[in-house]
Parts: structure tokens; sequence; C-alpha cells
């Protein structure tokens, strides 16, 4: 859920943090207070468009944070996202806005404006008018359905779009390589030169590091072979002066005295094992000084081996691995133009099987959506009529097209609505006003509750065009999805601002001569005072304190049931 938004320099507020709760998280105030900014803010810091006229006059920048506390799933999509919460498990996005450009950050990482958006979309969703349009795409209409049909549909959805792809890749195959003989000749005659050159050099994986090794050893078997016997004479070759005679010397020494006491025959025995330690790299070190030995036609060889290598490596494969994967993929390739009459019919009668599994998924996809759509709909509708439809008719069209598949199947599905009685059944996009949409888009979410999986949602104008009896119809339902999910919504009708389990004042005054928007959180009698201005009147009346109190008193009841 969204934890807290601090704002700081943008348009009238000068910095401001909220703490928002699990519930309905409602925002009031005056008209001209500044009640959209604050909606605009979290817009702005998820990666809306930002205009530097919104950041606060003599500032030099806009700074908007977001606080969110992350539950398992968004956690896990996000991590898939390549980001990580911060320790304590809350994720912040943060945005800084400058004349000249703007800055985002997620968890302290910079991030570009598409994955802001991508992120966006796990964390939270915002409906305001705009937002609320897309209830009129069509494209959208086969979505929700899906969304509502749940595991079934999804599974098989997935089956369709695993045969889609593999249907589209077949007649790609098909296409392409029915068109020119000619070019299938050039193909084949390049790979039967490609497939002997690797063949005839006879390549064994891993040879090339170890024919580097060995070009290295000899390129360098000077300087290696000076450094092998200096080490060799300092540790016991030498006649006069070397490790091993001194070793011997400090041994016998000590072989003197220890037994006279403990302590000196614990030392005697470690001097000891290096003695012999040292007796053996002595013996090791001849034996590789011997093993340096090398003539020049067995350096030609290896140098010659290894350019050959290198060649094939720089055409086939960075390795060996994959210039002899190269050589396979072209002796299956070069197999298949050799015989491409009779590859050709297996590729189509693997179209034609492929086909019909597709076929088959799809008729199952449109069943289960046909069968959703019509428990959807009635749903949908109960619910349009609790928020004040009372005559409305509604139908979710599925119309299969079976020649036209898609990987998402091959129906076509358009939500038809009616809103007054007598009115024909039509788009859902030729009939809603603004208003109505709101609306709409509330039964929606309160239907489609328990399957949603963004638990935070803001509500932006969600009372446009309403009041009285409907008006409390809408407050009820955002009672409702309030026990699931956490709602941020800014509203003028107290019917609404009734129904909150936590109430944000939003103000306008001055600082220091200048014009400033504050929040704060509010409750009690600070609370009725607020929403018996909203009932209306210049002045706050015991009567309509009384009827505030009235209109709490049965929105708590209202939220018990």
């Amino acid at each position: 859920m969204l934890v807290s938004l601090h704002v700081k320099n943008l348009a009238l507020i000068d910095e401001e943090e909220v703490w928002f709760e699990e519930g309905l998280n409602i925002l009031t105030g005056e008209t001209g207070t500044g009640k959209s900014i604050i909606i605009g803010s979290v817009n702005l810091a998820l990666g809306a468009k930002a205009d530097k006229e919104l950041i606060r006059t003599g500032a030099e920048y806009a700074l908007i944070e977001l606080v969110f506390q992350l539950d398992e799933r968004q956690e896990k999509k996000l991590k898939e996202m390549e980001f990580s919460p911060e320790e304590d498990g809350t994720f912040i996005i943060q945005r800084k806005i400058m004349p000249a450009r703007s800055v985002c950050k997620v968890c302290g990482e910079t991030v570009g404006a598409r994955q802001l958006q991508d992120i966006a979309e796990v964390l939270i969703a915002i409906h305001g008018q705009h937002e609320n349009q897309t209830l009129l795409q069509k494209r959208r209409h086969r979505e929700i359905l899906d969304e509502y049909a749940g595991k079934k549909a999804s599974d098989c959805r997935n089956r369709v779009n695993g045969s889609y792809q593999e249907y589209v890749r077949l007649l790609k195959e098909l296409e392409e390589g029915g068109s020119d003989g000619e070019a299938r000749e050039r193909e084949a005659a390049l790979l039967r030169f490609e497939v002997e050159e690797i063949g005839e050099a006879g390549l064994t994986a891993g040879e090339d590091e170890a024919l580097e090794r060995d070009y290295r050893r000899m390129v360098n078997s000077r300087k290696i072979k000076e450094a092998a016997y200096a080490a060799y004479r300092m540790t016991g070759a030498d006649p006069e002066e070397n490790a091993g005679e001194t070793i011997g010397r400090a041994l016998r020494e000590l072989r003197s005295v220890s037994a006279y006491d403990e302590a000196l025959a614990d030392l005697e025995d470690i001097l000891e094992d290096i003695d012999h330690l040292l007796n053996d790299f002595n013996r090791q070190m001849a034996d590789y000084m011997d093993s340096l030995e090398y003539d020049e036609t067995e350096f030609v060889q290896t140098e010659t081996r290894l350019n050959l290598l290198n060649h094939l490596k720089s055409k086939y494969g960075k390795n060996i691995e994959e210039v002899l994967e190269y050589k396979q993929r072209g002796e299956e390739r070069l197999n298949v133009l050799e015989h491409y009459e009779i590859y050709r019919q297996q590729l189509e009668q693997k179209r034609n099987e492929t086909k019909q599994e597709l076929e088959e998924a799809c008729e199952k996809l449109s069943g289960i959506r046909t069968r959703q759509a019509a428990d959807l709909g009635k749903r949908l509708k109960q619910a349009l009529r609790e928020l004040n439809f009372e005559d409305v008719r509604l139908e979710i069209q599925v119309r299969p097209h079976p020649e036209q598949f898609t990987a998402e199947g091959y129906d076509d599905v358009e939500f038809m609505i009616s809103t007054n009685k007598g009115e024909q059944l039509k788009p859902l996009s030729q009939v809603a006003s603004g208003g109505e949409l709101s609306r709409i888009m509330l039964a929606f979410k309160t239907v489609l509750a328990d399957k949603d999986e963004i638990s935070s949602l803001i509500f932006d104008e969600i009372d446009t065009g309403i009041s009285g009896k409907t008006a409390w119809k809408v407050s009820e339902k955002l009672g409702i999805l309030g026990k699931t999910h956490q709602i941020i919504c800014i509203t003028h009708l107290p019917q609404i601002a009734a129904m909150a389990d936590v109430h944000f004042l939003i103000e306008k005054g001055s600082k220091k001569e200048r014009t400033v928007t504050t929040i704060k959180k509010i409750g009690g009698e600070e609370e009725l005072r607020e929403l018996a201005r909203m009932l209306g009147g210049a002045e706050i009346t015991e009567a309509a304190l009384e009827n505030a109190r009235e209109m709490k008193d049965l929105a708590r009841n209202t939220k018990q049931y």
C-alpha cells in the first residue's frame, strides 16, 4: 500500500508529508485549496509529464517522494524487474523536477519513464476522468472479462498463445521456404563448404585453450627458463650458498640442543618439515626445467594449429564448443535443404495439426468467456443498480470469429449497456457520461475486488455529476471496497466523506506572506465540522453539526454490514 507522500516546492505546496492508512482515505477541502495538486503529485512521481511551471516560485526544484509497503506479489514482480525494496520492506519512488529536466529514482537507482510506468502498474491504480476512459476502449473489455474468469481463462489463453505463436512460425517458414529454389541451392552450397571446413579441422572441445597455454609457454620459454633456473639454484643447486644448505645448517644446530628443551624439539620438527618440502620443491623444479625443452618443429606446429583454430572461431563462434555447435546446426539445416520436399510435407502436416490445436484452444476459451460473461454481466448489473442505475441493462457480448486468430483467441468482446428504460443496448462508449462512467468504474472495481491484484486505488472525481441518493450508494460501495483495498479518494460530497476510515483536510493559507496549501489528518469534532461545512450553509450551526453527526453514524453503521 501507499504509506506516505512527501511533496516539496510544488505549485502552492511549500513542504507537506501525508501518512496514509489502510481502508478508505478521504481528502476534502474548499474549492481552490489545491486538492488536485495532491493527486497530481502522485501522478508526477509515477512518470506523468512535468511542467517546469509547477516548481514553486523562487525554488530551484520540486520534489515528490512516494513510500510503499509491498505485499509478496508486488515484491516478486518488482524483483523480476530487478528492483528490490529497502531493508525495512519499503519501496521508495522519488522524482526531482528541475527547470531543464527531471530525475526519477527508485530505491536510489535512476530509472527511465518507461520503467517507472511499468513499476507503477504493479503498485497502484489511479482512476480519474482520463483513466476511466479505458472502459470505453473495446480492446480492454476482453482483458477485463479474462481477469474476471481467472485461472481457467489464463491457462487456456496461454495454450492459445503457444499454439498461435507456433502456427505463425510455421506459416512464415512455409512462405519463405517455398518462394525461391535457387536461394535454397545457394544456401546449401555455402553450408556444405562451412561444414566441410569445420569437419576437416578435426576439432576437439577445449583444444584451443590447451594450445594457447602451450604457445604462451613456448613464446616465453627463455624468460621462464631464466626464472626457473634462478629459483632452482637459490633453493639447492648453488654449490656455495642456497636456501637448502642454509636450512640444513640451521636444522643441525637445533638438533644439537633440542634435547635440553621440549619447545626447541617442536621447532626442530617444523624446520625439518620445511627442509623436506624444499627438497621436494627442488626435485620438481628440476623435472619442470627438463619439460621446457622442445624443438622448433613443435613450435611451428603449435602456432599453425592455433592460427587455424582462431580463423574458425572468427567465422563460427567464440570458442571450439560454439564452432562445433555451428557445424551441427549447419548439418541439420543442410539435411533439410537436400530433402526439402519431404521436409515441406512434414511442415504442412505440422501446420495443420497446430491449426487444429489452435482452433480447439480458441473454442474452449470462447466457451469459458461466454459462460463467465453471463455471470459477470449479472453481477455488474446488480452492482450498477446499487449505485442508483435503477433501469440499467447490461450485456457482455462475446462474438467468435473462427478465422481471425490472435494470440488471445478469436473472440471480439464488448460491453453493451442501456442506462434508461426503453432504450436499446448500445456500446458503452456511446452511452455513458462522465459521472456515469465513474460509477460504472466503481461497480467494476467492487465486483472484481477479490480478483484485483493492485491493492491501492486512487479515485479522483468519483463524485462528478452525482448527489443525494446516488452519492450515498457510491459512498457505500467505496466503504465495501475499502475493506479489501487501500482507497484514496478526493471528494466534495459529505455522503462520501462520512464513510472515511481516515479523513484528511486540505486548506489554503498564508506563510511568510505567500499562499500555501497544507494537508492534515482530522477526526472527532474537527471532522464533524468539515462534514458540516460540506453540507452547506454560510455558517456551521448546531443543526449542521447534528446533521454531520447523524451522517457519520449512518456511515459507521453501514460499514458494519
